[in-house]
């Protein structure tokens, strides 16, 4: 299911949280979607979407910090 993750390990260099939870991570999966662990802001961030944009029943919007995505980024093709 998880081909690769996108960015350096959250706990690279000794880096440690609680439990090694916590930690908001992006990963490629084998089908070549991506998989993000982030926060729940779903319940907060629904009403103000856009009018173009709306979360399903089965979907959450996740926050995740700007450096994870931005570390991220060399590892993101840029093809479809």
């Amino acid at each position: 299911m998880f081909l690769r993750r996108l960015g350096p390990d959250p706990h690279a260099n000794g880096a440690r949280t609680i439990a090694l939870c916590n930690c908001p991570d992006i990963f490629e999966l084998e089908s070549g979607d991506f998989a993000i662990i982030g926060i729940d802001i779903t319940s907060a961030a629904s009403p103000k979407l856009p009018p173009s944009a709306s979360c399903g029943p089965d979907e959450r919007i996740v926050r995740i910090p700007r450096n994870l995505l931005v570390n991220a980024k060399s590892d993101i093709p840029n093809q479809v």
